[in-house]
């Protein structure tokens, strides 16, 4: 069992930028993949970044690589989504999310068990 809260999410302007944090408790932070998702009012919620355990680089959406980093810091549990150069079409509830165990590649949103409640990002233009 593996519960996660997310943080960090707001209001910014078109170019500016935010850093979403999620701590995660309840189970070993080890071996498990960690990713960041998204859902844009009126639309499926979507993938956008992700990294596991020993991984030193993310894996990313397209629409987000050069703009968002993925990072973990395995000693406070904590995951992070640091968001640059942030665009309206970038506004969505940003969703946390966790696997229930080792992830083999390439990993898919059904590698994902455990999810946050979320944080709204709105980007205005």
């Amino acid at each position: 069992q593996v519960q996660l809260a997310e943080s960090g999410g707001g209001l910014v302007q078109a170019g500016g930028s935010l850093r979403l944090s999620c701590a995660a408790s309840g189970r070993t932070f080890s071996s498990y993949a960690m990713g960041w998702f998204r859902q844009a009012p009126g639309k499926e919620r979507v993938f956008v970044a992700a990294i596991r355990r020993s991984d030193r680089n993310g894996y990313y959406a397209d629409s987000v690589k050069g703009r968002f980093t993925i990072s973990r810091d395995n000693a406070k549990n904590t995951v992070y989504l640091q968001m640059n150069s942030l665009k309206p079409e970038d506004t969505a509830v940003y969703y946390c999310a966790a696997s229930s165990g080792p992830v083999k590649l390439p990993m898919t949103q059904d590698d994902y068990y455990y999810w946050g409640q979320g944080t709204q990002v709105t980007v205005s233009s």
